[in-house]
């Protein structure tokens, strides 16, 4: 099945020739050969010939996303990006995302494109050519390593990694898990609680964040951690001691870590909304056409109330969060407050993901929670979006706190706006 991509008369002509582009890519290039291009994953039973099959596919893909002016859209055109604005890539995002793992024939692969963000923003010119340019050519990876054991990610004033001035160099101790792509990457950005002159490298010294080359002495990478069952996770645990670099190789001024982390959550999390409806489209066209073929007591599936109410329960989850992260995503676009709304597509999408997959593994029965469809995975990536970005329970309280403060300020909430 096709992915069905109409013209928006709301939007602009640019955004619906970047819908258009996006779509005719993922329907004639990704989903005829979806099984192909990712044949090699962890499949023992792939051939070399298979494997090499499937590294063409992906480059064929590549070379067409390159000619229709769409590769790495989150960077500028300078450093070989199509330059799309926040607007434009999350409404892109709704429509790759239909294609599970679509996005890294698109350029963007995470944590690499969060990070080139962050080094396109806060990199010196010096840091841009030694990490930046290998990063974007595909010649290096990188991991992002913030998260801790021991520290509620919820609450970034819990790090507990330092970096202690000497000299000329930074010297970093601490325990970080979850660091993402941990054990391809030539280098991490370690977020680090420095000292600086207002106070020691403490609860409340300021955060910076640091590039940290893998093969620094005293980077000590302990494992993958498990995750949903995968003994081979790339998120990996990884114990700093003593480790020392430049002091020219933290990002931007010492202090400025944390709206560095912001800056890429922020807009992290529309796109993973955006992700998540593209998702959800593709659950629900996998849904109905599952009802409409499949012969049960004496008739297709879609003559059943109960089928029916999943189809309009589905429908009306997925038109609640486009709708919601759209609105988010053109109030960050002019330049507005996008605080509650943010912590509310962050709540809701998951959520209405969830269900809407959830009532697509339940219509195909045991074919839906096997490998041979996307929906198992895309279980999973719900679940998982519950914890990451921040917990549900600390964006509830944000949105409470943010509406009290409207109506102790003697005015009541403007939904209009």
């Amino acid at each position: 099945m096709k992915m069905n991509v109409q013209p928006i008369p709301m939007v602009s002509d640019r955004i619906n020739e970047i819908r258009s582009l996006t779509a005719t890519i993922v329907n004639k290039e990704i989903l005829p050969h979806e099984n192909e291009i990712w044949a090699w994953r962890g499949d023992p039973r792939v051939t070399e010939g298979e494997i090499e099959e499937s590294r063409r596919l992906r480059e064929n893909v590549k070379m067409k996303v390159k000619e229709a002016g769409l590769w790495a859209p989150h960077l500028p055109v300078e450093y070989g990006g199509s330059g799309l604005d926040f607007l434009e890539h999350a409404y892109m995002n709704e429509v790759l995302a239909y294609a599970s793992g679509a996005a890294a024939l698109f350029g963007v692969v995470a944590p690499n494109s969060g990070n080139q963000s962050i080094l396109v923003k806060y990199g010196t010119e010096e840091q841009k050519k030694k990490w930046l340019i290998p990063l974007i050519e595909g010649k290096m990876e990188s991991g992002f390593s913030m998260t801790e054991p021991d520290a509620a990610g919820s609450d970034p004033r819990s790090l507990k990694t330092t970096a202690k001035r000497d000299g000329d160099e930074w010297v970093i101790n601490g325990h970080k898990w979850f660091t993402s792509n941990g054990k391809r990457a030539d280098f991490f950005i370690v977020m680090c609680r420095t000292d600086d002159p207002d106070g020691p490298a403490d609860r409340n010294g300021k955060m910076t964040q640091i590039i940290v080359p893998k093969n620094t002495p005293g980077v000590n990478v302990i494992r993958g951690v498990p995750v949903w069952g995968n003994r081979d996770s790339d998120h990996c645990e990884i114990i700093y001691e003593d480790v020392r670099v430049p002091v020219t190789n933290q990002l931007g001024q010492t202090g400025t870590g944390h709206q560095a982390a912001q800056d890429r959550l922020g807009a992290g999390r529309v796109f993973h909304c955006m992700n998540s409806i593209g998702q959800m489209w593709r659950a629900f066209d996998l849904m109905v056409e599952r009802l409409m073929s499949r012969e049960v007591h004496g008739g297709k599936l879609e003559t059943k109330q109960f089928m029916q109410g999943f189809i309009a329960e589905s429908y009306i989850d997925i038109q609640s969060a486009r709708l919601m992260t759209i609105h988010c995503a053109e109030m960050m676009e002019s330049g507005g407050d996008p605080r509650t709304e943010i912590s509310a597509i962050k709540i809701f999408v998951p959520a209405a993901y969830t269900r809407v997959v959830d009532r697509a593994i339940q219509v195909w029965g045991a074919a839906g929670v096997s490998g041979d469809l996307p929906l198992a995975g895309m279980y999973q990536a719900a679940r998982t979006l519950r914890i990451a970005d921040g917990p549900d329970e600390v964006h509830k309280i944000l949105i409470a706190k943010n509406v009290l403060k409207r109506y102790h300020s003697g005015q009541s909430w403007d939904f209009g706006n």
